[in-house]
């Protein structure tokens, strides 16, 4: 096992140790994939084409090298240490290379969904003063509309196609070293800054969350704990490369484990071969979000193979029961529900050694002290709503952001107070000491005295057989200050009527508390969500 990932958990199982030290110098491309590559050398990660077809596996002695060889690209390019670049590249081999590379050179990436439009690539170049642009050809004609408006940018580097003016990412490859020394270009210090992404933005313009060398360590606590990896796993992890998901479960999880990951290479979604290629690849532990499993949950499951997946889990948003219920059925395994944000690691979870509840998002994972607190930071009674918060320790805790990043010497820390990091999210804790979500802090609707969680009436709203997704969102009403209003796909071939609005609302009625039961239903083709696939529940709330 990797030295640095064998002390941290050393130290995590230590019963009740919620101070956790982290090194003072650690680069995750030098001491986890330059490791394993020198000692534990395996297959890394498994390329799989679109068409699922083309399958080539990678050893991490190739990361080591082909990332070697992008840190010198750099090097000769004039990028370094401290530099910002926007990375929007989709999963294909040159991704891997460029993020452990400008990890090694200490470079701050800035992985950025293949979603993004013009005028989006342009507010995150200036936001952080990015120098450096890495992309695929469909992005270049981005870049050329926007450049005269962000003056920072110097360096241009296109993946897989050519563009004047431009460095050819596959020639300049071919001509570097592949050959790095760390002491050439100086050691990184744990606490400094390695990566950097932005948040979703379902409420607001997204904010910039710093991330540390040391964050990427402590997706140990990921990686061994609630992904439950070993070196023998295959681990399919279904993401945008865009997305702090990508780093959880695509990058530092997985491979601090020294586990082999798949990198599939398709657009669009096409769940049957998605389900296929489980078998073929051999995936032993898979991890897609909600919207994913929700689609699974309509198909014939029990016709697939999916006999090699031994640890199943779930990210992103709230797994809703009924769907828990309909993979167990069909697979024989649970999906292990996690929470954690791009500010954090992961650090409430269904772990393999907890009995789950299903909808809950289980217990603290170790090196985390996870309460539900009132707005002074008192922490609640069990069943009574408030925030989630992660009590903030000495050493700080780990994977933990300091602030959004507001310019090189500026943090934003609104939401760290009364000795608490205040995540913005609510939920109530049972008598067990599980953590069930409720919603968004500014999504929990008040009704006639009543504190409703959406979720919950989500969940009541997805049991029914006629509906696939759901939203919830409260209406001002001038006798309850609030209503619930929902918001709901129906299912292919169901047509909307009053009395199907109707006979829904009897159905939430009888699944869940009656006073939660959705008095305002809007049947809708599809709901707003944010590039990565959460639903914007702040447009609901504008829409009547």
């Amino acid at each position: 096992m990797n030295p640095f990932v064998a002390e941290l958990l050393k130290q995590l199982e230590q019963s009740g140790n919620t101070q956790i030290s982290l090194p003072e110098q650690f680069n995750f491309g030098f001491d986890v994939i330059d490791y394993a590559a020198e000692n534990q050398n395996k297959t890394a990660y498994i390329a799989v084409s679109g068409d699922g077809e083309k399958i080539q596996k990678h050893q991490y002695s190739d990361v080591k090298e082909r990332s070697n060889r992008f840190a010198n690209v750099m090097r000769q390019a004039g990028i370094g240490r401290g530099d910002f670049a926007v990375v929007i590249l989709p999963r294909i081999p040159a991704w891997y290379e460029v993020i452990v590379g400008s990890i090694k050179l200490g470079v701050v990436s800035m992985p950025g969904t293949n979603l993004l439009t013009a005028k989006d690539i342009a507010y995150r170049v200036n936001k952080s003063c990015a120098n450096t642009v890495v992309v695929s050809p469909e992005h270049v004609g981005k870049i050329e509309e926007i450049r005269k408006n962000c003056p920072t940018l110097k360096h241009f580097i296109v993946v897989g196609g050519e563009q004047q003016g431009w460095i050819n990412f596959d020639e300049a490859m071919a001509a570097a070293s592949d050959e790095l020394s760390r002491d050439d270009i100086g050691r990184s210090n744990g606490d400094d800054l390695m990566m950097a992404y932005f948040t979703s933005g379902t409420t607001a313009n997204p904010k910039l969350v710093p991330r540390s060398h040391n964050y990427a360590l402590a997706h140990t606590i990921t990686g061994a704990y609630w992904l439950d990896q070993k070196p023998q796993d295959v681990h399919w992890t279904l993401t945008d490369t865009g997305w702090a998901k990508a780093a959880w479960g695509m990058l530092f999880g997985p491979w601090l484990m020294n586990s082999c990951m798949v990198l599939y290479d398709g657009t669009g979604f096409d769940a049957e071969l998605h389900l296929n290629l489980i078998k073929k690849l051999g995936v032993t532990t898979f991890c897609a979000p909600p919207t994913v499993f929700r689609i699974f949950a309509q198909m014939d499951l029990p016709s697939f193979d999916l006999s090699s997946i031994r640890h199943t889990t779930g990210a992103g948003e709230p797994l809703n029961p009924e769907v828990i219920r309909v993979w167990e059925q069909a697979t024989g395994g649970v999906i292990y529900d996690g929470y954690g944000q791009t500010e954090t690691v992961n650090i409430v979870a269904n772990v393999p050694s907890l009995e789950v509840k299903p909808g809950s998002m289980g217990k603290p994972t170790p090196g985390f002290d996870v309460q539900i607190v009132d707005d002074s930071g008192t922490v609640l009674p069990d069943d009574e709503i408030g925030h989630i918060a992660l009590r903030l320790t000495d050493p700080r805790p780990p994977g933990l952001f300091d602030g959004y990043y507001d310019g090189p010497d500026s943090r934003l820390r609104s939401e760290f107070r009364n000795g608490w990091y205040y995540t913005g999210d609510t939920a109530t804790r049972d008598s067990d000491g599980y953590i069930w979500f409720v919603g968004r802090s500014d999504d929990v609707i008040s009704s006639a005295g009543y504190r409703i969680s959406p979720f919950e009436v989500e969940s009541a709203l997805l049991e029914h057989p006629d509906i696939i997704e759901s939203a919830v969102v409260g209406k001002a009403d001038e006798l309850r200050g609030h209503i619930v209003k929902a918001f709901v796909v129906l299912a292919d071939g169901v047509s909307a009527s009053d009395e199907l609005a109707a006979n829904i609302q009897e159905f939430v009625k009888s699944v869940t508390a009656p006073y939660k039961y959705p008095r305002e239903i809007v049947f809708k083709a599809s709901l707003p969500k944010t590039i990565s696939g959460k639903i914007r529940r702040v447009e609901l709330r504008d829409d009547g």
